[in-house]
């Protein structure tokens, strides 16, 4: 092994734990279609989700090529520059997984990258065209293709399955899902698994320990993968949640659409060597699979929610890192304050995360309502308050079954006669 320092073993550790991070951050996307629509069990989903994520990890190493090689340049970066690096995107991984929002863990790390490394050594230090179209293009791309290839492929999907029964139908798609969301999981490993040896490689080589221009050795990768691996098996609960039916309803037909246009779109982007983001071509693929069916529909009010995160990640983590690297400079005493504040904000978060526990015990339970199209409104809410109760004998259009379950305030209250008005 390369001869290590005590920074550079300190940034070593600091990169497996983003990618544990981003194991569990991202075990959505290959899973929550899966476990939204019954096809697998929570547990064995994220453990089958786990394993292929160490397997792709040793499938290629394009992408670890771009961060080590392309992103910025190598001359003139220091380890210290990394470290920063991390801790941005490690901090906004941890603050959207608490929200439960499906951001780029991605776009974190390259965010905290170009601003730790333009705060240590200017605008120079990042390569600017590979930023474009290496990041910034397949950004945009990357949803927009998944999203309509899903949902092309679930039109296509119903189309082809009109002349078989529902129940052999969805036990059929439900088998596809399983296969899909597997390569989904090759796929993430090939491509954000690679991340993480690319950072590593990078510190590597800044600290002296490897050529400039080498590629991953085999304990970066095997501790890359394994780290990613163990983060997904955790288990990103509240973001499955959200992938799995906070921006639509999926049935097996759409879920399988949606894993199978995203695997694509990521296979293809890792042979390219494109650091895209799963979570943007997993995130498009659910909301076109969700517009594919007839009468579907995607809950805006959450899908903006999502691309304010995404608009927001680059920035916020390059932004967390150069702060960072500003106070690093200080010299030992700096790197010691960073790693404090790094270790405490995650015991704080994880400590706020435990007032409302989401686990594989609850995954899937109803985000009927938090939905945007179950909650009733202001109008809603007072005409049932006021509501006149139907004649005997005769149908309620409103059941109280339906009453209790959308205005439990209003059905809860008795029901006080009217009083006879006053006579004239």
């Amino acid at each position: 092994m390369e001869h290590i320092t005590l920074l550079l073993g300190i940034v070593i550790i600091t990169a497996l734990v983003f990618d544990f991070t981003n194991g569990f951050h991202d075990t959505a996307n290959a899973m929550a279609t899966t476990i939204s629509t019954g096809a697998l069990k929570p547990k064995t989903a994220v453990a089958m989700s786990a394993v292929l994520n160490l397997v792709g990890a040793f499938m290629s190493v394009e992408v670890a090529k771009t961060i080590s090689k392309g992103l910025v340049n190598e001359e003139g970066i220091q380890p210290e520059v990394i470290f920063a690096a991390l801790v941005g995107a490690i901090l906004w991984n941890l603050v959207t997984w608490l929200v439960g929002l499906p951001s780029s863990s991605s776009h974190a790390l390259m965010g905290g990258l170009i601003g730790a490394a333009v705060a240590s050594a200017g605008l120079g230090a990042v390569n600017g065209d590979v930023v474009v179209t290496k990041v910034l293009i397949p950004a945009v791309a990357a949803p927009i293709v998944a999203g309509v290839a899903a949902m092309l492929a679930a039109k296509l999907t119903y189309k082809l399955n009109g002349q078989v029964g529902e129940k052999t139908s969805t036990k059929g798609y439900k088998a596809g899902q399983i296969a899909s969301a597997g390569l989904v999981s090759l796929a993430h490993g090939t491509n954000d698994a690679q991340k993480t040896m690319g950072i590593i490689t990078l510190a590597l080589v800044a600290g002296g320990a490897l050529a400039p221009g080498s590629n991953p050795p085999v304990w970066v990768i095997v501790s890359a993968g394994l780290a990613i691996a163990m983060g997904t098996y955790l288990g990103g609960w509240r973001i499955i949640r959200t992938m799995g039916s906070g921006l639509t309803d999926l049935q097996p037909q759409q879920g399988f659409a949606a894993q199978t246009s995203a695997a694509s779109v990521i296979l293809a982007s890792s042979t390219l060597g494109f650091s895209l983001s799963t979570t943007h071509a997993c995130s498009g693929a659910v909301m076109g699979a969700g517009l594919g069916r007839k009468g579907g529909v995607v809950r805006w009010s959450t899908a903006t929610r999502m691309f304010v995160a995404w608009g927001l990640t680059l920035p916020a983590a390059a932004l967390v890192a150069s702060g960072a690297e500003l106070v690093m400079r200080t010299g030992d005493a700096g790197i010691a304050a960073v790693a404090v504040f790094l270790v405490a904000s995650c015991v704080a978060i994880w400590v706020i995360s435990r007032r409302q526990v989401v686990d594989h015990t609850n995954v899937n339970e109803a985000a009927a309502a938090t939905s945007e199209t179950e909650q009733p409104g202001v109008v809603t809410t007072a005409m049932a308050a006021v509501a006149v109760p139907p004649a005997a004998g005769t149908t309620a259009a409103v059941t109280d079954e339906d009453l209790k379950a959308t205005i439990p305030a209003a059905t809860a209250a008795p029901t006080t006669p009217a009083a006879p008005a006053a006579a004239v």
